[in-house]
């Protein structure tokens, strides 16, 4: 899937999110709900760890805990790319795959 129709998707979950929660999805709901996520990833993160209460889960529960709250903060990314008319492929190209070997990018 290519990330144009991921982007898509997600933003068709996130309307049914703000229908639902009657939330105004405006510059700032995109960056505090990415800043939300982050910490909730960095929470998980720091369980897997050892640094922070397990509140009962086992490591499975933890470590699929870990990939979800990876998936959220991707998945904020996108829609904060989205909200700003960002075309995150471009950018990851130039930013990122600029670095590459010649004839690698």
């Amino acid at each position: 899937m290519d990330i144009e129709k991921l982007t898509e998707k997600v933003d068709q979950v996130c309307q049914g999110y703000v229908d639902k929660f009657g939330i105004e999805p405006d510059d700032n709901w995109h960056v505090l709900k990415l800043q939300e996520e982050v910490g909730e990833l960095t929470q998980v993160y720091l369980q897997m760890k050892g640094q922070a209460r397990l509140k009962g889960k086992n490591n499975e529960e933890i470590h699929a805990d870990f990939r979800a709250e990876v998936a959220d903060v991707f998945c904020q990314i996108l829609l904060l790319a989205h909200h700003h008319g960002i075309d995150l492929a471009a950018e990851v190209d130039t930013k990122w795959l600029a670095w590459l070997p010649k004839g690698q990018q």
